[in-house]
């Protein structure tokens, strides 16, 4: 392929336009030609092309190494991305059960206070309740009390003025024990 491309650009030169004999040291485009051959010769003599293709070769491996290090960063960004997106579900699914947690917790601890309330309403109200029938209880035993000590006031008044000192005190001694046995 090289040899058909110089020999097309041999073929196609302007020297084959001029008049005169071409192969004449005259023809400055014969002189031309012979500096260009000569040129390209020495090229290929010290392999520049050889040199030049290899570092084009040189170039095309540097760049594909720098493709395939491209294609390997952007797996391994890919792969963290992904790694990102699963973590960041994680978290929200975790903060999501955190969040329900302390729902069900405020609710239940909600719950528990309203039933301590409750309690303590009802501890408090039976308290409450109990004071007012001791109370009762002892406005009884006072009211109790009073009327015992009326009764044998009364009775050892009526016996004082009926009767003799002995039967008052054995008339006195019947009516503390039936007023006792009635009150008791």
């Amino acid at each position: 392929m090289k040899k058909l491309a110089l020999l097309l650009s041999l073929t196609a030169s302007p020297a084959l336009a001029a008049t005169g004999p071409f192969f004449s040291l005259r023809n400055t485009d014969f002189v031309v030609l012979l500096g260009f051959l000569l040129f390209i010769g020495i090229l290929v003599y010290f392999r520049v092309p050889q040199l030049i293709g290899g570092l084009l070769d040189k170039r095309a491996e540097g760049i594909r190494a720098d493709l395939e290090e491209a294609r390997r960063l952007r797996e391994e960004a890919q792969e963290v991305y992904a790694s990102y997106e699963r973590r960041q579900r994680d978290v929200k699914t975790q903060a999501d059960e955190i969040v329900a947690n302390a729902k069900r917790e405020a609710i239940a601890q909600a719950d528990k206070a309203k039933a301590d309330l409750a309690a303590s309403i009802q501890r408090r109200l039976k308290a409450a309740e109990d004071q007012i029938a001791s109370a009762e209880n002892e406005a009884v035993r006072a009211v109790r009390n009073s009327a015992v000590q009326t009764a044998i006031a009364a009775a050892s008044e009526v016996l004082r003025q009926q009767g003799v000192m002995s039967d008052r005190s054995a008339g006195i001694d019947a009516a503390i024990d039936e007023v006792s046995a009635r009150l008791h």
